[in-house]
């Protein structure tokens, strides 16, 4: 018994020493300031996959034309991945371009290689979104001076389209802890601020050899960010560029989601492991090691502070069958919990914040069956579908 709650104690410290360190690096963060006056005006490729999402992408094209950069210097492409003609006619109409996507097994990586490795035109940067993210109107204009600052590879902020339902809410705020106690650390400390799937912008070339040799299912963007630190490409992010993302709104397509994302997690784990390892004891990649095997070795914060709760409860009514006292899993359950209170960000503090605390016990028990759903998870491509509900 006693190894057992050995191993866990030396788990749940490690978790949270790292949450700690990271909530320090947090507040060293400074984005860059943005002047908008770039004498050099790269050129962008906005891809944007679209698997069944008629409901939102029409709409989402729309108020992504309307950036202030010239319109000669960008370009729009949707891969449409099994969308209705109808929907393809109208994109068309708009002057988009559309190509058609016809997969035995659709994945985000074979819709971005379509793109990708039969464009005509050469473009400096590759911007990816996902079918319902809108830019800021000055998107463009900051990733450009961005790159022109030396920046390849660029991770923007993505703030809540919707917190019309308490489980939006909740994956808003998830979202929003992940940036400043993954991203905005990751920049101070060196290490990386880790790639979110979308909102993201590429060196165009670096990003098409990079993808050409990729077959991921799910969780691209994980093995992306790994195969880029591993040819020592750092990944910078900009809180002050953003994106608005559509969040879950129900708790059936969260679970779809994070079942998605953490099969993907524990595939790459296995997958970087001791390359990980390797690359920080034969090159010091420290970045590297760090998104291989750290950050990818902790479970989901959400799970790791319920559990972190069950056990302070549990040790304290059953001191007397421990050999560790209650009192150290009850310090590290407050150390979690201060580090998630102090990270929140101001504009999520509200009356929405308790009433949407309400339900974390029961987002809790579905992320915990989630584990039990992981097997073959990786094998096939799992869609969160979009609602294109937008209110705030």
């Amino acid at each position: 018994m006693l190894v057992i709650e050995v191993i866990l104690l030396a788990y749940f410290s490690f978790v949270s020493g790292y949450s700690l360190i990271c909530f320090f690096g947090s507040l060293l963060y400074k984005d860059k300031n943005f002047s908008i006056t770039s004498e050099t005006q790269n050129t962008f490729h906005i891809l944007i996959p679209a698997y069944k999402e008629d409901t939102v992408i029409l709409s989402s094209v729309n108020q992504n034309l309307k950036q202030n950069y010239p319109s000669q210097k960008f370009k729009i492409t949707v891969i449409a991945d099994s969308l209705q003609p109808e929907t393809i006619k109208l994109l068309q109409e708009q002057h988009i371009e559309v190509l058609i996507a016809k997969f035995d097994i659709s994945t985000k990586v074979k819709s971005l290689n379509l793109a990708i490795q039969n464009e005509i035109l050469t473009f400096d940067y590759t911007v990816i979104l996902d079918a319902d993210n809108i830019m800021e109107s000055n998107f463009l204009l900051k990733i450009n001076e961005l790159h022109n600052s030396g920046y390849e590879v660029i991770q923007t902020q993505r703030i809540p389209k919707n917190q019309d339902t308490n489980m939006a809410y909740l994956d808003g705020l998830s979202e929003a802890l992940n940036y400043n106690l993954i991203s905005k650390p990751g920049v101070t400390l060196k290490l990386s601020p880790g790639l979110k799937g979308s909102g993201m912008s590429f060196n165009s070339i670096v990003l098409k050899e990079l993808l050409a040799d990729m077959t991921s299912v799910g969780g691209f963007d994980r093995e992306l960010e790994l195969k880029l630190l591993y040819k020592g490409i750092s990944i910078y992010y900009s809180h002050t560029t953003v994106v608005q993302d559509e969040k879950v709104s129900s708790i059936e397509v969260f679970k779809k989601q994070r079942t998605r994302w953490i099969s993907s997690q524990f595939i790459y784990l296995r997958k970087y492991f001791l390359p990980g390892i390797q690359s920080l004891l034969k090159n010091g990649n420290l970045a590297y090691f760090n998104s291989s095997v750290l950050r990818n070795i902790q479970l989901p914060r959400l799970v790791n502070f319920g559990l972190l709760f069950l056990m302070s409860l549990t040790t304290f009514f059953l001191q007397e069958y421990l050999q560790i006292n209650w009192k150290s899993w009850s310090f590290l359950f407050i150390v979690n919990l201060m580090v998630i209170l102090l990270s929140i960000p101001k504009v999520f503090y509200s009356p929405k914040l308790f009433s949407a605390a309400i339900h974390i016990p029961s987002v809790f028990i579905n992320m915990i069956l989630v584990f039990l759903k992981l097997r073959g998870a990786n094998k096939k491509f799992i869609h969160t579908p979009k609602t294109g509900n937008s209110r705030a």
